[in-house]
């Protein structure tokens, strides 16, 4: 079997386009506001002796050029463009490689879009597959071997950059397509070195793209005390019952530069928590949200609408409560059904699923029939709380309320970003699920 030279070798490592977009404006908004995926500069790391090019289709147009390799990683929003692309360069008789959280969790349907797809992490089995792409024998399957290290990626462009210290959750909340996956279910951190170093080299700005900072609390205080002398700033993510209760680790965040917690608050009701299998303590969150602030940190709140025990008056009594415990901005979802979930399996079992376009599975569309209410009743709840939160009126109230510059100007830019990715996003979703349900909400 022939062996091609390495140093021919050219790898193309795509990153799908979230949604096309609809205009100038919007085009600015989605640059201005997308996090670019950290796996695509994981995956250039690990392919030493290639010649790389990495196109982030949200920002460049794909040149279907001539590349002995492509490599598409995909989430399930994005999986159908992903396969568009595939197919085309299969056309072309170029070979492709899809990997990520869907062909994780559903390879057989990647794969009839693809000459191998990758389950479960890049990482230690990355090499075996670019070694038999250069013998030009792809094997149909890589199954990755536990995570035992995450690998650094090549250096990221942009005004706010990623960083990656730890991967995986180890609390398997029902809907959570990261704990739920080969990818994510296994908590690895990286050396607290190898993370400064990352850092070194990144921007002024960053965001911890880690599922929680607070998982390994002894891990991440001895990080933030590294990162305390480099003046940068960023925001991460954290579990709220540690937030209400470790002051320590919130004065060594704020002193290593932290502007921001986001929380997976959720929801507000006791029932839907333990329907979700989360384990929040609800009489905590005041408590987290004044530590935080204490500390001159923002908090935003992630909340997700559409549990069994949700009804109509989910949407005003959780917009009350926001109020009530003052978070500074929050994060709007509808519980979507993701591959590979246990929240999929029920809905599917119970013949709940409205469609399985993949598309639609964004956060922003409903997929499913709740159980309490209409998806229509859903859908236009979930865009009431948004729509009531980001008006200009409360954005202005709290960019006053604020006394750090930073944590105003961090607030300010997740406020009106949010605002506008809503706006967009919820329109494009009104739209499919007026098709399902013209039958308009009796109340929100």
């Amino acid at each position: 079997m022939s062996v091609k030279n390495l140093d021919d070798l050219r790898l193309l490592i795509v990153i799908p386009a979230i949604r096309k977009a609809r205009g100038f404006f919007d085009r600015i908004v989605m640059k201005a506001t997308l996090w670019k995926p950290i796996t695509a500069y994981q995956i250039a790391s690990l392919s030493k002796g290639w010649k790389i090019k990495i196109i982030d289709e949200n920002y460049e147009r794909i040149k279907y050029d001539d590349f002995d390799l492509v490599a598409v990683s995909t989430f399930t929003s994005t999986a159908f463009r992903a396969y568009e692309i595939a197919d085309e360069f299969m056309k072309r008789g170029i070979k492709v490689v899809l990997g990520g959280y869907h062909p994780t969790a559903l390879p057989m349907e990647a794969k009839q879009h693809a000459d191998a797809v990758v389950i479960g992490n890049a990482e230690g089995i990355w090499n075996k597959v670019l070694d038999d792409a250069a013998k030009d024998d792809l094997k149909p399957f890589y199954f990755s071997p536990p995570l035992k290290s995450i690998a650094s990626p090549i250096p990221m462009k942009g005004f706010i950059v990623g960083i990656e210290a730890t991967r995986g959750c180890p609390y398997r909340c029902k809907f959570c397509s990261i704990s739920n996956s080969q990818i994510g279910y296994r908590y690895v951190k990286k050396s607290v070195e190898r993370v400064i170093e990352e850092i070194k080299m990144a921007g002024k700005y960053f965001i911890f793209y880690d599922s929680s900072l607070t998982i390994n609390v002894n891990y991440t205080k001895e990080l933030f005390r590294r990162l305390k002398h480099l003046n940068k700033k960023f925001a991460c993510f954290g579990n709220v019952n540690m937030l209400a209760s470790d002051d320590e680790l919130l004065r060594l965040a704020a002193e290593a530069g932290c502007v921001a917690w986001a929380i997976g608050m959720e929801t507000f009701s006791e029932r839907a928590l333990i329907e979700a299998g989360k384990k929040n303590d609800l009489r905590k969150y005041k408590e987290a949200v004044n530590h935080v602030k204490d500390y001159g940190m923002n908090v935003i709140a992630s909340l997700v609408f559409g549990f069994d025990n949700d009804d109509i008056s989910v949407f005003s009594n959780t917009l009350e409560k926001l109020y009530e415990i003052d978070v500074d901005s929050i994060g709007v979802n509808i519980l979507t059904p993701f591959p590979g979930t246990p929240l999929f399996e029920k809905l599917n079992n119970e013949h709940r699923i409205l469609t399985y376009d993949w598309e639609k599975y964004d956060l922003y569309h409903v997929v499913y029939i709740p159980k309490r209410m209409s998806p229509w009743e859903l859908l236009y709840g979930t865009k009431w709380v948004a729509e009531q939160f980001f008006s200009y009126h409360n954005i202005i109230d709290k960019f006053f309320k604020k006394s750090r510059i930073i944590s105003k100007f961090a607030l300010l830019y997740h406020m009106i970003g949010s605002r506008f990715v809503y706006s967009g996003a919820f329109e494009t979703a009104s739209l499919f699920n007026q098709r399902i349900q013209v039958a308009a909400p009796s109340q929100a």
